[in-house]
This record gives structure tokens, C-alpha cells and sequence, in this order.
């Protein structure tokens, strides 16, 4: 079927008045949207010099963490964690899935969207699923009821960055099949060009309305994973050119303009408060594409990287009547803790196997002097660990990473990355958040309680830096 007669399609929804008759839910909704490399600074209620007024509204409502870290720097590593509450190398899954990766997440796992579908929620995912794009790894296997979108990421396509085909065969990029739009299990379209990149948001976002509405008298979950900011970019007519600055920020005000429909619908039909909204991002940007990635904030590095500027990301929550309104919560949290935390709120199930993720539900009642996380620990690659940090320090392994030090491309195509190495290096992240000074010669204690930290991480999930197997990795796991 062509994308925009299915577009047309996807978009069309059932009239249902604001006073209908609705059943009293007794179990919150959740809304989790999660962005596609989105960065630190990418909000002008976290600094932007663009305007993203509904996530400020939404921040000024609800409350906005500034110590949130993503699992891992990378696509299909982050979104495990995030559906299962686990670091992703536990359950075997690294980097970024390709069109021609046999494996995905695991039958054994218990996703979010199961603990949800358990607990008698409908279920519904629009938007870019990257766990498996076989037919057993994709979202209706996993405990979504519905899903419409892209099953990889929107770059994973024989389509060159200006939008021209790619016809060399010996550009690897050639081998991607043509990107596919999925519903339920089944291919429904294809997007074949820039101009159906240029619809993904907006598509998405009326699907997910549609969603809201079709079931405002039952308990639902939505997941919208947008495929965006992730290059190529795509943005509609209506916000093409709009912020001022960059097509980037053009992007980011679409999605603002998303964020502001859900929340209207919400407030619309009455469901505004039963509802927690949360906003978050998979990791940093990819800043080497210039003009079209977006900001750290100042961190240091980017997407692809254990420095904070590639696992930092902004976070806001909002549930009226539940969070305390206008907070900033400066503890450290991350979205491995989302698992444990919503499956909490809604009295629902948890895998049964370990996981890594902590309930912050004190951190969203404002309880100022709770800290449920007290470490975290940055894996990169397929089981490397690179840092590890607790409530102030950050002790950085030594290893070779990905850095952005040199000058970035513009006009879509990507400028070329470098390698750099690092030592020991010990960061006080309270001074200095931008990682610059290594003071581990200052505080050698710091260095040794941090270094049994690592030593923490090493036993439980191994580490290919220093060759260590780790006994906590799953047990359907082929052993090494």
C-alpha cells in the first residue's frame, strides 16, 4: 500500500465526545515517551535557545531530573533497559540491531509491556521498536496489544543522507533493504524518501491519540518511542522552518507540538489526572551531523559515549495531584528504574529474574531525603565496562572511545569521528559536569571506593575490559 494512502488510513479516528459516558479507572494510565538522540540540552526548559513551551509546561507541572542517565549510549542496548529494567549486556543485547541481525529480546524476558498487559492494561507502541525485527522479537509478542512503525532505525535504509538513492553497490549502506512500516506483525507500507521521513511524527502522534480515546475507559499503556530526532530528520510543512534556528530545532518543536496533543487529549477526556506522563531520551546526540543533531549542554562527548554527554538525557514526569509541581530533582536515577518503579504503581508482576533497575517512587512523591540509586555503572560496547559513579564521583576505566573533537558536517551528512583513549580519571561531577579535570590524584580514597564499585559490576556482569566473566548474565545465555 503507498505510505500516504496508509497515512491517510492511520489517521482516521472515531468521534468520541469530551462528556461520553466513562467507567472509573481504578489503575493509573502511563504514558512513556521516549526519544530517538535526543541530548542533555535539548529543551529550552533545559537550556535551549529555541522554545519547546508544552515540555516546559510540562516540566512546570510535573518534575524535571537533572541527574538521568540512559543504560547505554546506543539504539537497542537503552531500549532494553528501559523495557526490562536490566543493563542490557545481562541480557545479551548490545550496540544496534541491524535488518539482518538474527536476535532480539528474549521470549524468557518479561518486558514492561507485559507486566502491563498482566495487570489487565491495554497496551499499545507507536513508533520505532528496534529490539528484533524478526516476527518473535517484535512488540505483539511482548505484551503490546497494538503497534504501528518502524522496526529499526529511520537511517537503516539504501537512501542516501540528501534523500538520492543510493546505487553504488559498494556503499554497505546499499545492502539495507527499503525501510518498512509495520503494523501489528505484518509490513503496511514503505518509506521510500525524505518526504515520508517528513511524516513519521505527526503520523505517529495522531495514532497515538487514537489510541488514548479508543480505550479512555479502560487502563491503558502507551509507549511512543519516536523515531526522531534520529537523522535523517523529518519534519511536516507545518513546522518546517518554524523555530528559527536549524531543522533540528524545527524537529524538536514537532515533537514539543506532539507532547502538547497528548496532553490535551488527556485534559480533554477527563483523564488528566490518572495519568503519568514521562518524557525521556535513549542517549545523547550524534553530534558529528552538525546542524541537524542536537546539544549536550556542555557534557562532554556525545551519543556512542560513556562520557556523560552520550548517557545523560533529560527526564521529565507529570502525574497532577501526584508529583509535586515545579520540582527538579537533582538524585541520581536512570531509566533502568523505570521498570521497577511503574510495575510498583500499578501493583504489577516483575520478571523474575535479577534485574538492576531501583523504585524511585519516593523521588516522585518529593521525599527530599530519600536516594534510592547510590551507584551506576556505564557498560558500552559488547560487555565493557568503562566508568562507574555514585552520588558525586565518576571513575572512568581506562579505554578507547568514540569522540567528537572533530569539526562537524552540516547539511545532513556526517562529519568523520575519531578515536581517543583514556586512563584512570576520576571526575567530580558535582563541580564539574563537563568531565574536564581529572582529580584522581587528589583523592585516592574516592579512586578505592569507587574501584569496589567496578569490582561490584565485574563479578555480577563481567567485563571484557579486563577479560572477567560475569555470574549474573542470563541463564538462557549460551555460556562462554
Amino acid at each position: 500500500m503507498p505510505f500516504l494512502k496508509f497515512l491517510l488510513l492511520a489517521i482516521t479516528f472515531s468521534i468520541i465526545t469530551p462528556d461520553a459516558v466513562r467507567k472509573t479507572q481504578e489503575k493509573p494510565n502511563v504514558v512513556l515517551i521516549f526519544m530517538d538522540d535526543l541530548g542533555y540540552g535539548d529543551l529550552s526548559c533545559y537550556g535551549a535557545l529555541y522554545q519547546t513551551p508544552n515540555l516546559d509546561q510540562m516540566a512546570a507541572e510535573g518534575m524535571r531530573f537533572t541527574q538521568f542517565y540512559a543504560a547505554q549510549a546506543v539504539c537497542s542496548a537503552s531500549r532494553a533497559a528501559l523495557l526490562t529494567g536490566c543493563y542490557p549486556n545481562r541480557l545479551g543485547i548490545w550496540g544496534a540491531l541491524m535488518p539482518w541481525s538474527e536476535n532480539g529480546i528474549a521470549a524468557e524476558e518479561k518486558t514492561l509491556g507485559e507486566v502491563f498487559k498482566e495487570a489487565g492494561y491495554q497496551t499499545g507502541i507507536f513508533g520505532k521498536w528496534h529490539l528484533g525485527h524478526k516476527r518473535e522479537f517484535l512488540p505483539l509478542q511482548h505484551g503490546f496489544d497494538e503497534y504501528l512503525g518502524i522496526p529499526y532505525s529511520n537511517d537503516m535504509w539504501p537512501v542516501n543522507y540528501d534523500g538520492s538513492p543510493i546505487l553504488d553497490t559498494s556503499d554497505w549502506k546499499s545492502k539495507y533493504p527499503v525501510l518498512p512500516l509495520i503494523e501489528g506483525n505484518e509490513k503496511v507500507g514503505e518509506i521510500r524518501d525524505l518526504a515520508g521521513q517528513d511524516q513519521l511524527t505527526s503520523m505517529l502522534t495522531r495514532r497515538a491519540l487514537q489510541f488514548i480515546e479508543k480505550n479512555q475507559e479502560r487502563s491503558f499503556f502507551l509507549y511512543f518511542p519516536h523515531p526522531m530526532v534520529h537523522v535523517p530528520l523529518g519534519v511536516s510543512e507545518q513546522f518546517r522552518n518554524k523555530s528559527g534556528w536549524s531543522m533540528y530545532a524545527d524537529v524538536v518543536q514537532e515533537v514539543d507540538w506532539s507532547v502538547g496533543q497528548i496532553l490535551q487529549t488527556l485534559k480533554k477526556l477527563k483523564l488528566d489526572k490518572n495519568t503519568l506522563v514521562i518524557f525521556t531520551s535513549d542517549n545523547g546526540p550524534w553530534q558529528n551531523f552538525g546542524d541537524h543533531a542536537g546539544s549536550t549542554g556542555g557534557l562532554r562527548e556525545a551519543k556512542g559515549s560513556s562520557f556523560d554527554g552520550g548517557v545523560k538525557v533529560p527526564c521529565i514526569m507529570r502525574w497532577p495531584g501526584k508529583i509535586p509541581a515545579g520540582r527538579v530533582c537533582t538524585k541520581l536515577s536512570a531509566t533502568l528504574d523505570l521498570y521497577p518503579t511503574l510495575t510498583a504503581i500499578i501493583g504489577g508482576k516483575p520478571s523474575t529474574f535479577p534485574s538492576d533497575g531501583v523504585n524511585i517512587g519516593s523521588l516522585l512523591q518529593g521525599k527530599p531525603d530519600t536516594e534510592p540509586r547510590t551507584h551506576f555503572w556505564y557498560y558500552y560496547d559488547r560487555n565493557s565496562l568503562q566508568a562507574v559513579r555514585d552520588r558525586r564521583w565518576k571513575l572512568v576505566f581506562p579505554h578507547n572511545h568514540r569522540t567528537y573533537r572533530l569539526l562537524p558536517a552540516n547539511n545532513r551528512f556526517p562529519g568523520d569521528l575519531a578515536t581517543d583513549t583514556t586512563g584512570l580519571a576520576l571526575y567530580d561531577l558535582y563541580r564539574d559536569p563537563g568531565e574536564r579535570y581529572n582529580v584522581r590524584e587528589l583523592y585516592p580514597e574516592v579512586v578505592q571506593n569507587l574501584q569496589k564499585i567496578g569490582e561490584q559490576a565485574r563479578d555480577e556482569l563481567g567485563d571484557d575490559l579486563t577479560q572477567q566473566k560475569g555470574k549474573g548474565l542470563r541463564p538462557y545465555l549460551p555460556r562462554q
